[in-house]
Formats: structure tokens, sequence, C-alpha cells
């Protein structure tokens, strides 16, 4: 009797305790930033199909990290601007976004680390 008393007792802890979700504070991500979604598009194609994000940000995009294969290094929240902030805190490391559209054109954004948590 007492063992079956410690095991409902532990399933109840266990089952009340709080759920942790990982809370990220820091992202680094590379980017590729170009005008037009037709463009944006295509970039994504050529992912799609093995082609190396590095070498298509250095190709295309638009912005001088592209001379670093997009490379923004880590940022926090509050540094980038709202959509583009929002999809990269949400992506998994290693995950490649589908273009996102901010003031400045349209991104495609790959997550290579995260700061998390617990």
């Amino acid at each position: 009797m007492k063992k079956l008393f410690l095991v409902i007792f532990s399933i109840i802890a266990i089952a009340s305790m709080p759920v942790f979700a990982e809370t990220c504070t820091m992202v680094r991500a590379s980017h590729i930033l170009v005008k037009t979604k037709e463009e944006a598009d295509q970039l994504e194609f050529y992912l799609k199909k093995g082609a190396s994000f590095e070498a298509l940000a250095q190709r295309y995009s638009l912005c001088p990290s592209g001379r670093l294969g997009g490379d923004l290094n880590f940022f926090s929240r509050g540094q980038m601007v709202k959509p583009f902030e929002e999809k990269a805190f949400s992506m998994k490391r290693g995950e490649i976004s589908e273009p996102v559209k901010t003031e400045f054109g349209w991104h495609i954004i790959k997550v290579t680390n995260k700061v998390c948590e617990f």
C-alpha cells in the first residue's frame, strides 16, 4: 500500500509541475535581401534544390552582410525590424524561412544559432 501511495504521489507531483518553455534571448542568423517577391521566390526555389545559402547571399543579397554569406551575427529582440525579428525568433537552428517582407525588401532568413534558457 505504501508503494502504491508513493507511485500515485509521484505521478501527481510530476503532472502538476509547470511546463518550462525554451526562452531564446539571442539569435544568430544570416539573410538574403532582395527587392521583389519574385526574386525571393526564385532564391527559395534554388535553396530547396540544395543551393548554398552563403553563395546565394554573396551573389544576390543587397545587404552588405552578403559579402559574409549573409551573416548578421547574434542579435536580441528589439534590434531588427519586427517582421524579421518575429520570424527569426520563431525558427529552429538550421531552418531557412520562406520570404519575409519588411520595409527594406524581401528576406530569406537562415537561423544558424540561438541562445536559449529553460
